[in-house]
């Protein structure tokens, strides 16, 4: 699965890395079942993961509370992925 990765576009031409850098990564090492070291290649991915499948999930089942839910998990998300890119990019 690694040998048909995208490569950064950003990290390429530009020489750093945005902000989606480590996801594909991130997911094939879930699908490997090494769930540590997929949250420390990219911090977001929980949030993430739970934030699709609460999407898919209302859009079959009607939840009460689910746009709330939504709406954290989208703010938790995001929050997630701009901090651990300052961290990142601060620490390297």
């Amino acid at each position: 699965m690694e040998e048909y990765m995208l490569p950064c576009i950003n990290k390429k031409y530009l020489g750093y890395e945005c902000m989606g850098c480590g996801i594909q990564r991130s997911i094939a090492l879930i699908l490997r079942g090494e769930f540590v070291d997929a949250f420390y290649m990219y911090p977001a991915i929980y949030p993430l993961i739970t934030l699709l499948l609460l999407l898919v999930l209302n859009h079959f089942i009607s939840f009460k509370y689910a746009n709330k839910g939504i709406i954290i998990l989208a703010i938790l998300t995001v929050a997630t992925i701009i901090v651990s890119y300052i961290i990142k990019m601060t620490t390297n």
